[in-house]
């Protein structure tokens, strides 16, 4: 297997990590096969993908990657919502019988949630379900080593395991170069006044020490994998367009019995910049008012108990004692920052900060070195004051 990793981590860790990475991800891939039933080994184990494009050029190579590096491409099922451009062009899949795609021209979308909520139309009671963005990349085995750790949970007695995280980056420009090694987890970082819970990536640095996914409190919506029952289940919500999207789903399926985790390893990386692609608000002049409409509907479904409201194995109470998260209580979430709910900034140690001054004298953009240093979790204060401190000296 070549597991190819980014350049900047390789040299930021020990040398020997990318093998005892790729060791870590063989071991996996040789256990879930080795684990499979006569019904997985016969090829009868789907997977339902929900993939919602929108004008995206990286659809195309996300598909193409994920078919490839999958050890059963035979057991994929994709369902496609594909807000398109006269641009692009997915005729290619068809006529195959592993897709189903709905057409939408890119100036009818209703937004994500709506998007996500038609494609889970299409599911068709696949054993699981993988939810996805239109810009990702994989490792391969990626399907066998999802349900490998998925069983391995249950066999722990997890009933309903939620694999899910903020995947860590990859640079469509500049792949497989960029892509980064250390997996990441998703961290809170504020409740806004209107009560959305923001959430930040960071690194899981203890990685190459755990055997199994770890307990997480927040849900991904660009990468989620569990039983294909959780699309009947927790179902998006249509009346939302975009933020709101993950903490209400997160809140949902703890309340229908789910457990979340993060996955111990890369299992695939995700396109963060939105740079290259156009957004439905970029097209939408009216998108403010499906925000709005999105934002009044957002606390109604933690009280609701229909199809897109919580369920009843445990409730919204259980939830915020389980997370540390009081977002129903204004007050009481100002008190919340990342010293209450156990997340600490990274010491920004000599070694980084010599990283920091080298990269500033090779003239590599501010931006970049921020952005890094951020998702590799470093205080933002104690980012901007070594710069300036860097930036300082250079001018005497």
């Amino acid at each position: 297997m070549n597991f190819l990793f980014n350049d900047w981590v390789n040299n930021k860790v020990n040398n020997n990590i990318c093998e005892r990475v790729n060791d870590k991800v063989n071991g996996l891939i040789c256990n879930g096969v080795n684990n499979m039933d006569n019904k997985e080994a016969n090829g009868s184990n789907k997977i339902f993908i929900q993939i919602a494009s929108y004008r995206d050029p990286q659809l195309i190579p996300t598909i193409v990657n994920c078919i490839e590096n999958a050890t059963h491409p035979e057991n994929l099922r994709f369902g496609i919502c594909w807000q398109y451009d006269e641009t692009e062009n997915i005729n290619y899949f068809l006529n195959d019988n592993r897709f189903k795609i709905i057409k939408v021209p890119y100036a009818d979308s209703k937004g994500c949630c709506w998007a996500r909520h038609q494609l889970q139309q299409l599911y068709n009671n696949e054993e699981y379900t993988l939810q996805l963005d239109s810009h990702h990349r994989f490792i391969k085995g990626w399907d066998t080593i999802l349900i490998y750790m998925y069983k391995q949970l249950k066999n722990k007695g997890i009933q309903k395991p939620l694999i899910t995280t903020y995947l860590p980056s990859f640079n469509p420009k500049n792949d497989p170069k960029d892509r980064v090694l250390v997996p990441w987890k998703i961290d809170f970082k504020e409740i806004t006044e209107d009560h959305q819970v923001l959430f930040i990536p960071s690194h899981m640095h203890n990685f190459l020490t755990l055997t199994e996914p770890i307990s997480a409190r927040f849900y991904s919506a660009h990468f989620a994998f569990t039983s294909g029952n959780f699309v009947k289940e927790v179902p998006h919500d249509p009346e939302l367009y975009f933020t709101g999207e993950e903490m209400s789903i997160t809140v949902r399926a703890f309340t229908y019995g789910y457990d979340l985790f993060h996955p111990h390893i890369v299992i695939a990386w995700h396109e963060y910049t939105r740079n290259y692609r156009k957004k439905q608000w970029d097209d939408d002049r009216e998108w403010w008012k499906k925000d709005k409409h999105s934002k009044q509907h957002y606390l109604s479904i933690f009280t609701n108990r229909g199809k897109y409201g919580i369920g009843n194995k445990r409730t919204v109470q259980n939830y915020i004692d389980f997370s540390g998260i009081n977002f129903l209580n204004k007050q009481k979430s100002k008190t919340y920052d990342n010293q209450n709910i156990n997340t600490h900034y990274r010491e920004l140690d000599d070694a980084w900060k010599n990283w920091i001054k080298e990269n500033v004298e090779l003239k590599i953009g501010l931006n970049i070195i921020k952005n890094t240093l951020l998702n590799a979790h470093f205080d933002p204060n104690d980012i901007e004051a070594e710069i300036q401190n860097i930036l300082d000296i250079k001018e005497k």
